[in-house]
C-alpha cells in the first residue's frame, strides 16, 4: 500500500471513531428518570437501566407480537396471547433464556437454547433449572464419571419432557393461526 492509501485508512478509521465517541457521549447526557414515574425517563417512555421490569417487557413484547400478527379482534387476541405465554413458559423452563433464547431470534428458533456455551442453570429471568445446576454442580465439584453421567441422563430426560411440552403449546398455538399467521409466528421465532 502506498501511503496516501495509508492515510486515507487512517482518515476513515479517524472518522468512525470520532463518529461513534459522540453517539456514546451523546447517550450519558440522556436526562435522567423523573421521580415517581417508575423508572420511566421523561416522555420518551425510557426505562432506567438500573429499574428494569420484567412484566413491563413482557407486555411490549405480547403487544409487539400482536402487532405482527395483525390480530385485531380482543377475543381471539385473548386466546392467542394465552398460547403464547405458555409458549414462552416452556422455554424457560427449559434454559431457553426467554424470549430472546439464542439464534433463530426471538424465543430461540430452532436449536435456540441460549447461552450453550456457559451454564444452563438458568431459565429465562433467573429461574433455576434444577436439572442444569444439578448437573453443573457435579462438574465443579469434580465428581465420580458415574455421578456425572447419572446427572446428565437426568437433565436429558427433563429436557426431553419440556421439549415436548414446548411442542404441544406451539402445535395449540398453530391451532388457532391463520397461514398467513403461522407463518409470521415461525419468523418472530413462536413456531418452528
Amino acid at each position: 500500500m502506498n501511503r496516501s492509501s495509508i492515510a486515507s485508512l487512517l482518515a476513515v478509521f479517524g472518522l468512525i471513531l470520532s463518529t461513534s465517541t459522540g453517539s456514546l457521549l451523546a447517550q450519558n447526557d440522556a436526562p435522567a428518570p423523573q421521580g415517581g414515574q417508575g423508572g420511566q425517563g421523561g416522555q420518551g417512555g425510557r426505562q432506567g437501566r438500573g429499574n428494569f421490569d420484567p412484566e413491563q417487557m413482557r407486555q411490549r413484547m405480547m403487544e409487539r407480537f400482536r402487532e405482527q400478527l395483525g390480530v385485531k379482534d380482543d377475543g381471539e387476541w385473548s386466546l392467542i396471547e394465552a398460547r403464547i405465554k405458555k409458549i414462552n413458559e416452556s422455554r424457560m423452563g427449559r434454559g431457553f433464556g426467554g424470549p430472546w433464547g439464542g439464534p433463530g431470534g426471538p424465543g430461540g428458533g430452532p436449536g435456540g437454547q441460549g447461552g450453550q456455551g456457559g451454564r444452563q442453570g438458568r431459565g429465562g429471568f433467573g429461574q433455576p433449572n434444577p436439572d442444569a445446576e444439578a448437573l453443573q454442580t457435579a462438574l465443579d465439584s469434580g465428581a465420580s464419571a458415574d455421578d456425572i453421567k447419572a446427572k446428565l441422563a437426568t437433565y436429558r430426560a427433563s429436557a426431553k419432557q419440556k421439549e415436548a411440552q414446548l411442542e404441544k403449546a406451539q402445535d395449540e398455538l398453530r391451532q388457532l393461526l391463520s397461514v398467513k399467521q403461522e407463518a409470521r409466528a415461525v419468523l418472530l421465532g413462536l413456531l418452528k
